[in-house]
């Protein structure tokens, strides 16, 4: 279901309109509520609260297919991720089912905003329930829309948030660059110690200005970097617009690297909403 955002103030915010030093709280209006628009920003981008039962919304998100990259045991699908009870649900399992003519072990699913939505700067912030067995490696994360200075890691990418499932207590934030990338061994990386974040919902965010890139977990700033005075697209590529992408892996080069438990499958990571403003 599309939605439309519109900016609403709060009747106390409207009284207070005159008075010296007053601030106005603003509003994006959906169907099922007014979502608080962060400080610093004045309109809701892109939403999406998964209301609607089904496949996610074509208009929103497309899906990856095949075995895409790191390594990874899943083969993603457009089957393994619906949107159910106003959350999307991403399940990797050890099924065995057959796609593009062949059988496939560990099957889950990818959806990114490709192609269809992105952005250059603003606060992205998501809801989600992180699921921990060996080998589970869920994701939030942003890519560049086109390749302006070139293929990975040249254009850069944003982790909003990774976790492993061996190293279940810990959640860690990202970015890579020509040069500061995980392939050097130089990414710029912070893990945050939060072993509350498997099992319920968090809310994890990327504020995102021309000179800085933050990370939030439940609206508290956790890490940052700032772009230096001399820099160059080597070193902050991330002034080009970027896509999300919300995925589900098994296995690979890291979520994989302890080993795998293929019998905790089938395992589920759940997005409650993903929202976008600038």
């Amino acid at each position: 279901m599309k939605k439309s955002a519109k900016l609403f103030f709060t009747a106390a915010a409207v009284a207070a309109i005159g008075i010296a030093g007053a601030s106005v709280m603003a509003f994006a209006s959906q169907d099922d509520g007014e979502i608080p628009i962060p400080d610093g920003y004045s309109k809701l981008v892109f939403s999406d609260d998964f209301s609607t039962d089904g496949a996610p919304d074509p208009e929103k998100w497309n899906f990856e297919r095949g075995y895409v990259r790191n390594g990874e045991l899943q083969y993603y699908t457009d089957r393994n991720a619906e949107c159910r009870d106003g959350f999307l649900i991403i399940e990797a399992r050890a099924d065995s089912a057959e796609f593009d003519g062949e059988r496939r072990a560990i099957t889950s699913s990818s959806i990114t905003t490709q192609g269809k939505h992105a952005w250059k700067y603003g606060y992205v912030e998501v809801r989600a329930k992180l699921p921990a067995s060996k080998g589970t490696w869920p994701a939030i994360w942003m890519m560049p829309n086109e390749s302006s200075y070139g293929k990975w890691p040249r254009s850069g990418e944003i982790d909003i948030l990774e976790h492993v499932g061996y190293d279940p207590e810990k959640i860690h934030f990202s970015s890579h660059t020509e040069r500061f990338n995980h392939m050097r061994g130089t990414q710029r990386t912070f893990q945050l110690q939060a072993p509350e974040a498997v099992g319920e919902f968090h809310t994890y965010a990327l504020k995102w200005t021309p000179d800085r890139l933050t990370w939030l977990y439940d609206g508290k700033e956790q890490y940052s970097i700032e772009r230096e005075k001399d820099s160059d697209w080597t070193t902050w590529p991330f002034d080009i617009d970027y896509y999300l992408i919300l995925n589900f892996a098994f296995g690979g080069g890291w979520g994989g690297s302890e080993g795998v438990d293929v019998a905790s499958l089938p395992q589920q990571y759940e997005i409650d909403y993903v929202r976008v403003f600038q």
